[in-house]
């Protein structure tokens, strides 16, 4: 593995939400502990997390976001299939529910979608060089092929596809949210054809549902970056002198900094969820920001970088 070169994408998601998850992010990032954002542009906090990532050069991406909160497409604000009866996006469960019970217009979803990628131009200046979704909304059946058609339409080339090496062998996740991670990881075995056909891309590997929250820490971080590496190392077709190779693997590592919300401030919509108020925010801040993370990157051959350096 001596050889082999690591491009490693941390990826701060739901920038945006508020102005507090937005400088926890920010701290991240002038840390060297984040090397990319995923803004949520119906975020409260979304054109103050723009004027950020410009004010710091910090590449930015479009967290695609169907499930929370109220959408950003005009049409679509008073009478939608994307609604709850309270008038906000179902949920995470509850928009596959809509979703699987066929309730969801699927010309909607892409007017939104299309929509949120318009807004995410007209607040940044550019193109989202990547796009991926809220609670993995994008993966969904249905969904995949108008978000694939989407990201070809607009030529945004890079996704995020959440099947994680070694997640089965966590057994430290809860069965209700393992069983969560396990759909997602099936549906998006499923989605690989889909992305594929319409050329969209993604890193060699995923990481982060393992690592989310209190389940985060330095030793936990290392190992599922290891578990990765070494599985894709297997997988790939070794030379005939493996002294002469020098690969490149990318990976992308899924965070979520911040310090904790305060109501009513910030949300989508409908104000802050239980997570972004809890301590699991800052706890990941402080353990991304630890030196011992930063030190690790440099003896591994890891470098930091984001989508546009792929």
């Amino acid at each position: 593995l001596r050889m082999l070169q690591v491009k490693l994408i941390v990826t701060g998601d739901d920038f945006g939400y508020c102005p507090r998850r937005n400088q926890g992010i920010v701290d991240c990032f002038l840390a060297g502990a984040v090397s990319n954002v995923s803004l949520l542009v119906n975020g409260s906090a979304a054109a103050d997390a723009a004027k950020l990532a410009r004010r710091y050069n910090i590449p930015i991406g479009l967290h695609a976001n169907l499930s929370e909160g109220s959408p950003v497409c005009e049409m679509l604000k008073t009478n939608s299939s994307l609604l709850n009866q309270d008038g906000f996006f179902h949920g995470k469960m509850g928009f596959r529910t809509a979703l699987s019970e066929g309730l969801l217009n699927m010309s909607e979803v892409k007017q939104e979608l299309k929509a949120q990628v318009e807004l995410f131009h007209e607040l940044t200046g550019h193109l989202p060089p990547h796009m991926d979704g809220h609670q993995h909304v994008h993966v969904l059946p249905e969904v995949r092929h108008v978000f694939a058609e989407v990201l070809e339409e607009y030529g945004i080339k890079y996704t995020r596809v959440p099947i994680e090496p070694g997640l089965h062998n966590c057994d430290w996740i809860p069965p209700s949210l393992m069983d969560f991670y396990l759909g997602v990881e099936e549906d998006s075995f499923n989605t690989v054809d889909v992305f594929t056909r319409h050329g969209i891309r993604w890193p060699d590997i995923y990481i982060g549902l393992s690592t989310m929250g209190k389940n985060m820490s330095v030793s936990n971080i290392w190992s599922a970056i290891d578990t990765a590496i070494v599985e894709s190392v297997s997988k790939a077709p070794s030379p005939a002198d493996p002294m002469l190779e020098s690969r490149t693997v990318t990976i992308e590592l899924m965070v979520h900094p911040g310090y904790p919300s305060v109501p009513p401030v910030g949300g989508c919509g409908e104000g802050p969820d239980d997570f972004s108020q809890s301590w699991e925010r800052l706890h990941e801040l402080q353990t991304l920001i630890k030196p011992e993370l930063q030190s690790h990157y440099k003896t591994r051959n890891i470098q930091l970088c984001s989508f546009k350096d792929l």
